[in-house]
């Protein structure tokens, strides 16, 4: 199963196609598709005060790919988001894959739009085919497989849901980044396949320096996001435009 995608060839390509007149066809916003995969892979997971117990999908609601177990192909990245926490910990995982329903998001417009919804940006268009689409893209799935909106991007994230950037905008600095892919386990049974290979302690040392890191990045994000709104700022959609165009 395979949506009809419009971020498969260069950001000039994909804009072209995006800013069309939709029609109600919510398929060109397609950027995701199943898979399968019969493999094990090895991932990390930063937890503020350490996993007790089974591993579960029990994250907040409001996280990127919804309610799940979070990891990341990145090692320092979840240690950028755990830094603050005296007890925190960081998990290598081994992670097998075989017999799990997976939605794989591709990076693009569709990507920062199930984020949109998950987050709660969309209920402002609740009755709409595109909030309807997103609520259902991976409802039946084990797991989602799409990239890690990380400090920088977070920032970028948030000006285009605010309506301060375009599409245009968002999509020519995912091409600048360097995204890590976040693997979310949705279900029991995808948690069941999960096996945690070794826990570490952060140190009060190690928490300074991610601290550090992490404002950096932030700060990076932030003059990022100040650049591409001064050269995109009258080209593509924005986040308001792109959900009526949905209706």
């Amino acid at each position: 199963m395979k949506n009809s995608g419009i971020f498969k060839e260069t950001a000039a390509n994909e804009n072209k196609n995006l800013h069309k007149d939709s029609g109600g066809d919510i398929s060109q916003f397609g950027g995701s598709h199943m898979i399968c995969k019969n493999e094990a892979v090895t991932l990390y997971h930063g937890s503020k005060s350490g996993i007790h117990g089974a591993i579960a999908p029990i994250s907040r609601e409001r996280c990127d790919f919804g309610k799940g177990f979070y990891m990341g192909t990145d090692r320092i990245q979840p240690l950028t988001l755990i830094c603050n926490y005296p007890n925190a910990r960081i998990y290598t995982l081994s992670v097998e894959l075989s017999g799990l329903k997976i939605l794989d998001v591709e990076i693009g417009l569709e990507w920062a739009l199930l984020i949109a919804y998950h987050r709660g940006k969309m209920e402002s268009v609740k009755s709409s085919p595109i909030y309807h689409y997103y609520a259902d893209l991976s409802k039946d799935c084990d797991m989602v497989i799409g990239y890690i909106a990380n400090d920088r991007m977070f920032v970028v994230l948030d000006r285009f849901f605010n309506g301060e950037i375009t599409d245009l905008a968002l999509i020519n600095s995912l091409s600048a980044l360097k995204l890590g892919k976040q693997y979310v386990a949705l279900t029991d049974k995808a948690c069941n396949q999960i096996k945690i290979i070794d826990e570490q302690e952060l140190t009060e040392d190690n928490r300074g320096k991610l601290k550090q890191e992490s404002e950096a990045n932030r700060s990076k994000g932030i003059a990022m996001a100040d650049e591409i709104c001064r050269k995109y700022r009258r080209d593509g959609q924005f986040f308001d435009e792109i959900l009526k165009a949905g209706y």
